[in-house]
């Protein structure tokens, strides 16, 4: 028997399986390779900057929780877009770009993960390895949230277990630095390296606002989703912080700062004889994680988008036996396996942050517009000062985001807008 109606998605997770979820998707892949890089711009100091980055994602993801809680419906950033602004054509743009972000991630990933596997298996060719790891994700997000949900339970565990021990291996080294000191590289001044350290610490922050994309998937979302949003922030900030300390703790920061992969320095110190292959194994789950994760937030945007006219219709249907949105899902499959095959995916993946940036400032005074317009109180609510606050971190962290990032965005948004024209032009002429 489907617990759900004809043309809808299948309400199967529960709080704690959303916390999981979001904890999961924020934790990912970054982590493992972003700590020494901050750890090379502030020195001992680097928790500081995971500090910074939890609190400028603190703010926007209290902005989200709102918006979830008001408008829990697929489709996130673009429908809460299209609420404030009534502007189909800019609510789409906002959908593309997050979308694009997802997608652009997922093709980056799937290149971690061929590397990665390749290091235990050299001889599969890589074109392979990234075509069947999309497979095998697509074939989990086809089968419904419930088995998403449960590989990604058990990824999310893996990748805790791993940070766990990368503590436990810093433990026995505490005590050893002055972690208020920041040593800033050469000409870079303590206020600037924290900025800089809390951008790239923030990136690791990212995955919070997937959740409100599976708001029809969630049980009693009005309540469940502001709860994961606040609960995932605060575990992997606490994660994230007691990493950084462990690391800075056990190993030199000029090896962690040119390691690609730091937290293996860390463990190979605290515990010599764990077997090499191990944080191999780990990566690998954390790396899967992400896509998929980003797998499924891609596939709910684009439902959520056909479904409010966006994009063609036939994206927002529903299979009739899983529940899931299969069109969209092949769609995604698609997109990301072309943008891994191609060799633009380091430039858009230097655009990625600043498209999601974009986003989050836009979301946040989308949540000032809608207060300002109506007195409708829900479920749960933020002070006004959250979204005002939380736009203007965002709006200076895009300063200190590259340049050649905003002529690809400038890019994409001329291509997106095309596309939204020749759309619906079509659907006038009832071609869709």
């Amino acid at each position: 028997m489907n617990h759900f109606a004809p043309g809808q998605l299948k309400r199967s997770l529960g709080a704690i399986a959303l916390i999981a979820y979001g904890v999961g998707d924020i934790l990912g892949a970054g982590i493992y390779a972003l700590v020494g890089k901050v750890i090379g711009i502030m020195g001992p100091a680097s928790w500081l900057s995971f500090v910074a980055a939890f609190i400028v994602a603190s703010l926007t993801g209290l902005a989200y929780a709102e918006l979830g809680s008001r408008m829990p419906r697929a489709g996130g950033a673009a429908v809460f877009a299209l609420e404030a602004f009534k502007k189909p054509a800019f609510s789409y743009l906002i959908g593309l770009l997050v979308l694009l972000s997802g997608v652009v991630s997922m093709a980056t990933v799937s290149h971690g993960f061929s590397g990665y596997l390749q290091v235990l298996f050299p001889r599969i060719p890589v074109f392979a390895i990234i075509f069947f790891f999309f497979l095998v994700l697509g074939v989990i997000n086809f089968l419904g949230m419930k088995e998403s949900s449960l590989t990604n339970i058990i990824c999310t565990l893996v990748e805790v277990v791993g940070l766990v021990i990368v503590i436990a291996a810093g433990f026995k080294f505490f005590g050893k630095e002055d972690y208020f000191s920041i040593h800033p590289p050469q000409g870079v001044y303590p206020a600037s390296a924290l900025l800089q350290g809390g951008i790239l610490a923030f990136y690791a922050f990212v995955g919070f606002e997937d959740l409100v994309n599976v708001a029809e998937e969630v049980k009693s979302p009005e309540k469940n989703m502001p709860r994961a949003i606040v609960i995932a922030l605060v575990v992997t900030a606490a994660i994230y912080i007691l990493t950084a300390v462990a690391a800075v703790s056990a190993v030199p920061i000029s090896e962690l700062s040119s390691s690609g992969a730091p937290l293996v320095l860390v463990v190979e110190k605290g515990f010599p004889g764990l077997p090499p292959g191990l944080f191999t194994l780990i990566a690998l789950f954390a790396v899967t994680n992400t896509a998929l994760i980003n797998f499924i937030m891609s596939s709910r945007i684009l439902y959520g988008m056909a479904r409010e006219g966006l994009v063609p219709s036939s994206l927002g249907e529903v299979h009739e036996k899983r529940g899931t949105p299969l069109k969209a899902i092949c769609a995604v499959f698609v997109l990301a396996v072309a943008l891994a095959f191609t060799g633009s995916l380091v430039v858009l993946a230097q655009s990625t942050s600043f498209l999601l940036l974009s986003v989050f400032l836009v979301m946040n005074i989308s949540l000032i517009v809608i207060k300002l317009r109506t007195r409708e109180k829900p479920s749960f609510q933020v002070p006004f000062w959250i979204p005002v606050f939380g736009g203007l971190t965002c709006l200076i962290l895009m300063f200190y985001v590259k340049k050649e990032a905003l002529l690809t965005v400038l890019g994409l948004l001329i291509l997106g807008l095309l596309f939204y024209r020749l759309q619906m032009a079509l659907v006038k002429r009832k071609i869709f």
